[in-house]
């Protein structure tokens, strides 16, 4: 059996259902030529948003909250109807929402947050036995290691690399064994030997993840009025990883913050989209229109989940990949512990990504060239953990950081 499938656990069946969905409508009547979402006339019954953070220039910020239980529990066509136009004016909008309804259970959550506190609470001389080598993307990261902003091309010369510690794995070349891949793009996962239970509760958090991420796919398609399997050619064999994140100053240290210290620098997420397990201790922060920052923290049970550079250029940004960072948890002048893992649904490596079907009205001109999944993720890792700048075409990311309120 191969890994991240197993009795008693979510399973992706034809059509990319968790936990019995119905057939889907394969058409909303949204797409990208309209400037503007059409009328709800069904919203989701959860509120549909919440307060970023205590930032009064931007009292309008919101993430907002969807329930996806009808493309899990076999909703009717009107129901998902509903969901599909609330997610794309958040797409169009913010770029980021909370997804409730999405089926994974508790035990997960729970399990996820063992594994990562039992690797995290390792000595630091233990955890860097489980560096990769170089260009692989997987194992331990040290804190300051990295430095996210390079992703998108923008450097300061005062600035600390990110403050934060991590710990990746993802699919491998034998969970695609159909598609012939090679192990240099799907590598082997890299597993602590000093945490018994640590593979069978990521993998149980992956296996979940996957399926959560497939559904969000069809969510993707019924948004934009296209066939419901448009994307599975793009991502039966994706680049899944998931980073878990140990933001890794001493719990309870007394700091000074000087602007330059940051627990992960300005960037946007590489592949379609993201899904963010991560505990309620304040220190994300998405970029708003106004160029300000604005603390975001997870309903209980919620997803946070945002997409990322590839969605950006399937839409011709109709749909936006949000700049975002988190900054050092510090609360009354002490130091507070924040955990996160977020799973990157990141698409076939080999996959062309180009400009959608109705994403370019007439008198608009494409914004990307075609790039392949593996090219422009590449190009993303090379800034972030090689810490070389990035010089793709990244320039209307970084002119967002640049002009942003810091």
């Amino acid at each position: 059996m191969p890994p991240f499938s197993s009795p008693g656990r979510l399973s992706i069946p034809n059509g990319y259902s968790v936990l019995g969905t119905a057939p889907r409508s394969r058409d909303t009547g949204v797409d990208c030529r309209t400037s503007a979402p059409p009328p709800h006339p069904h919203r989701p019954t959860v509120p549909r948003s919440f307060r970023g953070g205590p930032v009064p220039e931007t009292a309008a910020f919101h993430v907002p909250a969807i329930d996806i239980s009808p493309y899990i529990a076999g909703g009717s066509a009107e129901e998902k109807q509903a969901v599909a136009r609330a997610f794309d004016e958040a797409a169009r909008t913010v770029g980021f929402m909370q997804i409730t309804g999405h089926g994974i259970p508790l035990e997960s959550w729970a399990r996820l947050g063992r594994a990562s506190d039992r690797f995290f609470e390792l000595s630091l001389e233990q955890k860097k036995r489980y560096r990769a080598p170089k260009g692989v993307n997987r194992g331990y990261s040290p804190p300051k290691s990295e430095r996210l902003s390079l992703s998108l091309g923008v450097e300061k010369a005062e600035r600390m690399n990110d403050f934060f510690e991590a710990f990746n794995v993802g699919a491998t070349a034998a969970d695609y064994a159909h598609a012939g891949v090679s192990e240099a793009d799907y590598a082997d996962n890299i597993w602590p030997e000093e945490t018994e239970t640590f593979r069978d509760d990521v993998e149980l958090w992956m296996t979940n993840a996957t399926a959560v991420a497939h559904v969000m796919m069809a969510i993707f398609a019924d948004a934009l009025g296209l066939p419901s399997d448009y994307f599975a050619a793009y991502t039966d064999h994706s680049l899944n990883v998931l980073r878990m994140n140990n933001y890794a100053l001493p719990e309870g240290e007394r700091v000074t913050l000087d602007g330059d210290l940051i627990g992960m620098g300005e960037h946007t997420d590489f592949g379609i989209v993201t899904l963010l397990w991560a505990d309620d201790v304040k220190g994300l922060q998405v970029l708003g229109e106004d160029g300000s920052w604005n603390d975001v923290s997870p309903l209980p049970g919620a997803l946070l989940v945002n997409l990322g550079d590839l969605t950006a250029r399937w839409t011709n940004e109709k749909w936006k990949s949000t700049l975002h960072r988190v900054k050092p948890p510090v609360v009354g002048g002490t130091i507070k512990r924040r955990r996160s893992a977020a799973f990157f649904f990141d698409g076939n490596v080999d996959a062309l990504i180009t400009t959608l079907p109705g994403c370019v009205e007439p008198g608009e001109r494409e914004l990307y060239a075609p790039i392949t999944v593996s090219e422009h993720i590449q190009a993303k890792l090379r800034g972030s953990r090689e810490l070389q700048k990035n010089t793709g075409d990244i320039e209307r990311e970084a002119q967002r950081v640049l002009s942003s309120r810091y």
